[in-house]
Parts: structure tokens; C-alpha cells; sequence
């Protein structure tokens, strides 16, 4: 009995008759028991991306074609941008969709596969780089302009380090180069290139070419590698990265300070023309003649004025002694008239001084004293003599309004015991006791009777 056997005798299939249901059941725990965790390469064709967040396509290779669902909680840890035509590495467990029986892969994990792996691999660390500001053009060095010891880190078998050394053995001849070997490529190269960079940045030279020539993009890619790239950022000395034909690009290309197409184009940017030097040099030797001529002719006309200029010194001298006699009779009118104007103030002073002497302010005093005690018994005499006049017009006043002037015409006033006038005869009482006021003298009264005008006189 084989294994196909005892797989299905073990599910009982041939003592029951199973429900589509069940058939589907058993179908699906036997896919799931028997591809667990399993990886397919395939392309991706009817894309789906329902609300729920879930994703269902289908991967498809020129002979087949199986369903994938990914669901919403692995989907959401997918980075790449998934889309039609994709070739891609799934990983998942086999099982069977029960409601219509139809055979899928339930995924966990979903990578790039092939050549768009490492073009996806290479964008994600550009994009990373570059957000760090490793490709800033404020962060590149400047290459010097007549270097004499240069490094090249390539390797020593390739075809560009023959391309540099030739270019430079035409060019420029005089430059010392140093080979750095390193492996290009391969899984151990991008170590030993970090390895090659940091030497020859301790070593002092004048700039730096890390380079190699053309092939796939595998076989650049060690120059892809964030090890390299941050070791190219690293170097304190310029450097020109020269990787691959002029076509291809690299990450180490945009860390370094300058990217050149070819190796052979670094060396040339790099090693000055010695015939173009020498021309140069030249042009710049008659120039020196030249302006050498202009200087000597400038000097000598400057010179002559100068010599024209020059004075003996006793005409100086005499100049100077001139100068200071005519100083000397300005500083003595300044001082005359310096005095003069002093002495004009202190004689102003001492006129002020003189009229605000004390004898002559207290005789003025005097003055002024002798003449108020003259006029204050004259002043004095017309104050009384006015008060005189107006206490008399007040009495005069007065007497017209006195009640004694009424009381010399014949009248009396009647007063009660507390001194009140009486007004009426319902304000006095048989028996009581009154006082009459007369012009000449008071008599004391008692009422005898209540009756209108009728007064008992008393001794």
C-alpha cells in the first residue's frame, strides 16, 4: 500500500458517501497538511483591492495560474508597489476556498523577485541616502586642480585600472598613482572595498578614484551596498566614482563628490594636459613680461615725480621756523584779547557788585520808611474819619428801625414772666403778673380781669 493510499484510507473515503461540503473540508485540510509553508515565483495578473483592505490576484507562469488572497493585516506590511506584469516571490500555505471549491494560496509574504528585487532594493536606499542629505551638492568636496598622488581603488586585474593608467601615462606623467586592490564583485566585495576606501583615505592623497567596468546589474551591485555608500560619504578626501559604462548608475555614483561615465573619464578629469599646461604656462610668462614692463614704467614715472618733489631740508626747516613765528603772534593776540574780555567782565561784575551793596540798599530802606510813617497818620485819620461817617449812617439806620423809637411815640411793650412778648390777650390769666416797657422805664402789671382793654396799675 503506497502513501497516496494511506492518505486516503485514513480519511475513510471508501466507506461513506461525503456531502460536497465535506469533500471540500477534508480536501482543504489535506492542502494545508501537506504544503504548510511554500514559496512560488510567478507574475501577477488580476490585481484586486476590495474595501476591506484584503488583496486577491492571481500568479501566473507561461504554463498555469494558481489564486492568492492576502489579507489585510500581512497586506499592510507589503512596501513595493504591486501592479500587473509584477514578477514576484510569494510565500504561503496551500488550502481550498470550501464555498466554491476552488484551489488557493493564503499568503503571508510577498517579495520581488529577480532583476526587480535589486532595482527595488536600489531605490528604497537612494530614497533612504538621499532623505539623510548624503547626495546634498553643499556636502561635495572640490577636486584639486594639480594634484601630484592619487589612489585608485578598482581591481588589479580589470580593465579600468589599464584604461587610468593609460590615460595618465599620456596625460599627465608626472602624477604618482597607487593602486588599492579590491574585489568589484561578488559577495565579499563591497567589505573589501570599505576596507580599500578607508585605507586610502588615512593614506594622504590628493583624490580618490573608486572604479571598475561594465556589467549587469548584479554585478555592479556591490557598489549599490549601503556599506560602501556610507564609506564613500565617510572619506575626508575628494572622491570620483567611476563604476560601469556611461549608462549605468550606482548608489555609490551620488555619495561621491563627483561621478564620471567611464574610469577612463575620471582619469582625464583628474590628470591635467601636460601640453596644455606648458601652453598655459606660456601665455602666463608673457603676461608676467608684461605687466613686469607696465610695473617698471609706472615706478619710474612715479619716481621722477617724487624726485621733482624732494626739498632740502633746511628750506624745510625754514618753512617749519615760519610757521611757528606766525603760531607764536597768534597764540599773543588771543591772549591779549583773551584778557580783554576778561577784564571788561570783571569791571561788569563790579559795577553789578557796587549796586547791590547793603549800605546802599539799606538807605533806600530808609527812604522808603521815612516816607510810610509820613502817610500812615494821614491814612490813618481818613480810615477813622470814614468809620466815623459810617457808624453814624448805621445808627441813623438803626433808629428808624428800633422799637424804643416806637415807644417814645406813646407805646409800651407787655412782657410775661419768662420775658415773652404777649400778643394776645388769650396769652395772659386773671392774677398774673406783667411787665410794661416804656420809653423811660418799665412798670409791673397783674391782670384783674379777663377783659378786652382793661389793666389794673400797680404801686
Amino acid at each position: 500500500m503506497n502513501n497516496d493510499d494511506a492518505i486516503f484510507r485514513r480519511l475513510g473515503t471508501e466507506r461513506e458517501v461525503l456531502t460536497v461540503s465535506q469533500l471540500n473540508a477534508r480536501a482543504r485540510s489535506l492542502l494545508e497538511e501537506v504544503f504548510p509553508r511554500v514559496w512560488v515565483e510567478g507574475e501577477l495578473s488580476n490585481l484586486a483591492r476590495p474595501s476591506s483592505g484584503h488583496l486577491y490576484f492571481t500568479l501566473k507562469d507561461s504554463g498555469a495560474q494558481v489564486r492568492c488572497a492576502l489579507f489585510r493585516q500581512n497586506a499592510a506590511r507589503i512596501r513595493m508597489d504591486l501592479r500587473d506584469g509584477l514578477l514576484v516571490q510569494a510565500r504561503g500555505r496551500v488550502s481550498l476556498y470550501e464555498g466554491r471549491g476552488d484551489y488557493q494560496m493564503i499568503l503571508d509574504s510577498l517579495e520581488p523577485a529577480g532583476d526587480g528585487a535589486l532595482r527595488q532594493a536600489f531605490e528604497a536606499l537612494k530614497a533612504k541616502l538621499q532623505g539623510e542629505g548624503l547626495f546634498a551638492a553643499d556636502g561635495k568636496r572640490p577636486l584639486p586642480t594639480h594634484p601630484t598622488r592619487i589612489g585608485v581603488i578598482t581591481s588589479p586585474s580589470g580593465a579600468a585600472v589599464r584604461d587610468i593608467i593609460s590615460v595618465f601615462g599620456r596625460r599627465a606623467p608626472f602624477i604618482e598613482l597607487v593602486i588599492s586592490p579590491t574585489a568589484v564583485q561578488g559577495r565579499d566585495a563591497a567589505p573589501q572595498i570599505v576596507r580599500a576606501l578607508e585605507r586610502a583615505d588615512r593614506a594622504g592623497f590628493d583624490a580618490l578614484i573608486l572604479a571598475r567596468g561594465g556589467g549587469s546589474l548584479e554585478d555592479l551591485w556591490p557598489f549599490n551596498e549601503e556599506m560602501v555608500a556610507r564609506a564613500v560619504a565617510a572619506c575626508r578626501t575628494p572622491i570620483i566614482s567611476a563604476v560601469g559604462h556611461e549608462t549605468d548608475v550606482s548608489i555609490s555614483d551620488f555619495v561621491a563628490d563627483l561621478r564620471a561615465p567611464t574610469p577612463s573619464a575620471a582619469a582625464e578629469l583628474l590628470s591635467p594636459d601636460t601640453q596644455a599646461m606648458l601652453a598655459q604656462l606660456q601665455r602666463s610668462h608673457r603676461q608676467l613680461q608684461q605687466c613686469m614692463k607696465v610695473r617698471l614704467t609706472r615706478d619710474s614715472l612715479r619716481l621722477d615725480n617724487l624726485r621733482r618733489r624732494l626739498r632740502h631740508p633746511g628750506e624745510r626747516l625754514a618753512q617749519q621756523a615760519q610757521r611757528l613765528d606766525e603760531l607764536e603772534m597768534r597764540m599773543q593776540r588771543a591772549l591779549h584779547h583773551r584778557l580783554q574780555h576778561r577784564r571788561q567782565r570783571l569791571e561788569h561784575l563790579q559795577g553789578r557788585l557796587q549796586h547791590q551793596h547793603p549800605g546802599r540798599r539799606l538807605a533806600l530802606l530808609g527812604e522808603r520808611l521815612e516816607q510810610l510813617q509820613l502817610r500812615l497818620p494821614r491814612s490813618m485819620q481818613q480810615r477813622l474819619q470814614q468809620h466815623r461817617q459810617q457808624l453814624g449812617n448805621a445808627a441813623q439806620t438803626l433808629q428808624l428801625v428800633s422799637p424804643l423809637a416806637t415807644l417814645s411815640r406813646g407805646y409800651s411793650i407787655l412782657l410775661d414772666d419768662r420775658g415773652h412778648a404777649v400778643r394776645s390777650r388769650n396769652d395772659t390769666r386773671p392774677g398774673q403778673k406783667l411787665e410794661a416797657r416804656l420809653h423811660d422805664g418799665q412798670l409791673t402789671l397783674r391782670v384783674e380781669e379777663d377783659q378786652p382793654h382793661t389793666l389794673s396799675l400797680l404801686d
